[in-house]
């Protein structure tokens, strides 16, 4: 059975102590073997897992378990398989060495002269730095803008050469969309 729920054995033990199903029911529905539902049941397997209720995580209705109870041939069916797992791309903020802080000036530099595409908000994001730092070294107004180099922030590694594609492909996409905004403009004011 490729729909299993979210962790299985707990799910049985929430099964086997709340409702009146068979344990192959339990069985197919978690896809354990029968005898694992029968050993949940009396107190042998699953020692120490606590419980977890498929009808508050969405995966069974209360509906779904009142059929299959009442005929013991009816196999359960998982409501809702989109449950929202955190992935492993979420950025986690690291810590920069003093040494190493002076090079996110440099890379914003980097980036407003070879990408003026991209705006204030997305080099300060790429880059870790705040919003009006990136506006004052656009501006030339940075506390230490004569001391500044611009270097490539994807060969110091403060992120990847995919994101900044995709910051690019962004502003691009911006671009397009406030030239076809000002181009309708244009077509409404001389109609």
């Amino acid at each position: 059975m490729s729909n299993v729920p979210l962790m299985p054995m707990a799910t049985a033990v929430w099964l086997v102590e709340n409702t009146t199903l068979t344990f192959k029911q339990i069985a197919t529905f978690c896809n354990l073997h029968e005898v694992e539902v029968q050993g949940i049941a009396d107190g042998e397997v699953a020692k120490g897992i606590i419980a977890y209720n498929p009808i508050i995580s969405g995966q069974l209705s209360r509906e779904e378990i009142e059929l299959s109870s009442k005929d013991e041939n009816r196999p359960l069916q998982i409501k809702n398989m989109d449950v929202e797992i955190s992935s492993s791309d979420k950025k986690i903020k690291k810590y920069v060495p003093l040494s190493k802080r002076q090079d996110k000036p440099d890379s914003a530099l980097w980036l407003i002269k070879n990408h003026p595409q991209l705006k204030d908000s997305q080099i300060a994001r790429l880059v870790g730095i705040t919003k009006n730092s990136v506006s004052s070294i656009r501006n030339k107004s940075y506390w230490n803008f004569n001391n500044l180099n611009a270097k490539d922030p994807v060969a110091m590694s403060l992120f990847s050469q995919k994101d900044l594609v995709e910051a690019i492909e962004k502003a691009e996409r911006r671009i397009k969309r406030e030239k076809r905004e000002k181009e309708k403009l244009k077509e409404q004011i001389n109609t």
